[in-house]
């Protein structure tokens, strides 16, 4: 699927701001636009219209945006943009924390939310390398990773992982043996504008190991470098 052919849904409480995101994906080729808002609006639209990226309000009257990303993600892994008129880093770690792939302050420059749009659609539905690697097994000790199905198998059980935890897998599995930065990681997952998600990847780090480690607390395989990154352990 071509990053333009997506549908995207906005879920914003003014419809002025609603109204601004739909001129600047409009403006920049994004024809497949639907918007909510608020929350059980949004969640009646997700199921019937099945988007493929959402832009997310936090403060929407009512359910807040956390929930209604919570919500979401029990039934899709969809990549979410945050949006906020807080700027504050508690939020901000909160949020990506959460598995959000974006998050971004009000007011924004039209052109910022159109890159970062795109950043995100080209990550996740058309980046070459990412589908080759996708059709990889590989082992940690009895554990079997199928990146084609997203999943962990172990003594005939499947383990789902999401999008950003197999991103993280498969950079890890590519280097493995060799230690992968932080900066490596976090760009391999958020692109070019990764800058300030290390205490995120540090989330899905353990969220990865809770999957895939025995005893995650004393890890065998997602090994620790401190100060710079995480190594893959080999056989």
């Amino acid at each position: 699927m071509e990053p333009f052919e997506c549908k995207i849904m906005a879920v914003d409480d003014h419809m002025g701001i609603l109204k601004m995101i739909d001129a600047i994906l409009r403006e920049n080729g994004y024809t497949k636009i639907i918007s909510a808002g608020d929350a059980k609006e949004a969640m009646g639209l997700f199921l019937r219209e099945q988007p493929d990226m959402v832009i997310l309000d936090i403060m929407l009257p009512g359910e807040d945006g956390f929930s209604l990303f919570g919500k979401i993600r029990g039934k899709s892994d969809v990549p979410i943009l945050f949006l906020s008129a807080k700027d504050e880093d508690a939020d901000r770690i909160f949020g990506l924390g959460l598995g959000a792939d974006d998050y971004m302050t009000k007011p924004f420059l039209p052109e910022e939310l159109a890159l970062r749009v795109g950043a995100i659609l080209r990550r996740t539905y058309h980046a070459p390398e990412m589908q080759k690697e996708r059709e990889k097994t590989f082992f940690l000790g009895e554990r079997e990773i199928l990146p084609e199905r997203a999943a962990v198998r172990y003594m005939g059980r499947e383990i789902s992982l999401t999008a950003k935890e197999l991103m993280l897998l498969i950079k890890l599995n590519e280097n493995r043996g060799r230690i992968v930065t932080f900066d490596a990681l976090c760009a391999a997952v958020w692109g070019d504008s990764y800058y300030g998600y290390e205490n995120t990847l540090m989330v899905h780090i353990r969220h990865l190991r809770e999957k895939i480690e025995a005893d995650p607390s004393h890890p065998r395989w997602i090994l620790t470098a401190r100060g710079l990154g995480y190594r893959l352990a080999k056989e």
